[in-house]
């Protein structure tokens, strides 16, 4: 039987989580000297407590696991004296807290082989790899024959910089106005989670100038749910294409996603399609 979890139990997580964690800094790691008399593995608690900007009462009567309630300021300087990284950070968060913290997002740039190795194994759907700044960092046989991502220069693998400022794209998303303004207001989302990320703040400076609508439309500050549904497309071999799609984390911390098309019509249109992408 799987046993509750309760305000308890979850204290007396915390307790043990902080303690181990103390025991595992030396304090030459956070420029305090050894001493010839120091018995505890790691940090002391008034070490700790001073170096976290709180009482050693106080963070005394929290690492015994009583009731007590902290502030989010306090857990980041906790979490950065005893050296947490992202997934511990979380944890301490969820243990004090009962919740997720609030993280800055970061740009991340590099795609796992078995990520790209399950793309390829899709010959016929269309898919490819975004990052927070929506920078298309990897895709398959199918998505470059749909949206032609090879042929343009990496810094310009970006699929929001495309669908403003590449005629092509424009061309390809029919209607583009429609889909355009419902994919910025997903962005925007994106640009939010970012907020220190001058990357971002870059991509959207350089298309406020080069691009009328999307100077135009992020002024509304409207915001939309992560894209999916379906996209309308218009291919020159084929004609007018509805491809159902949707997004699946790849990796929830570096914030990559997948998304994903397949064709919406029925089989003959769909046969079609397929025989096309995978041509």
């Amino acid at each position: 039987m799987t046993p509750v979890r309760t305000l308890t139990r979850t204290r007396e997580d915390l307790a043990e989580f902080l303690r181990k964690h103390r025991e595992k800094i030396a304090p030459e790691d956070v420029g305090l000297p050894r001493g010839r008399r120091r018995r505890t593995p790691g940090l002391r608690r008034e070490e700790v407590a001073a170096l976290a900007g709180v009482g050693l009462t106080w963070y005394t009567w929290l690492e015994q696991g009583r009731d007590i309630s902290v502030s989010a300021t306090f857990l980041d300087n906790l979490s950065k004296v005893l050296k947490l990284d992202a997934a511990e950070r979380r944890h301490l968060f969820l243990l004090a807290h009962q919740r997720l913290p609030s993280e800055l997002g970061k740009t991340w740039c590099s795609v796992p082989p078995l990520v790209q190795q399950l793309m390829d194994d899709l010959p016929a759907r269309p898919a490819y790899i975004l990052n927070l700044r929506w920078d298309v960092l990897a895709w398959n046989n199918a998505a470059d024959k749909l949206f032609n991502f090879s042929s343009h220069k990496p810094e310009r693998r970006n699929m929001l910089w495309l669908l403003f400022a590449d005629p092509a794209m424009r061309e390809l998303f029919a209607p583009w106005e429609e889909q355009a303004c419902q994919m910025l207001a997903s962005f925007r989302r994106d640009f939010a989670r970012a907020a220190q990320d001058p990357a971002i703040d870059a991509l959207v400076d350089e298309l406020t100038k080069v691009s009328p609508e999307f100077k135009q439309w992020w002024k509304t500050q409207e915001v939309n749910a992560p894209c999916q549904g379906v996209r309308h497309l218009y291919l020159e071999e084929i004609g007018a294409v509805a491809l159902d799609h949707t997004t699946l984390t790849v990796d929830e911390e570096r914030h990559l996603r997948l998304v994903y098309y397949a064709h919406k019509g029925n089989d003959a249109e769909a046969r079609a399609f397929n025989e096309w992408v995978a041509g």
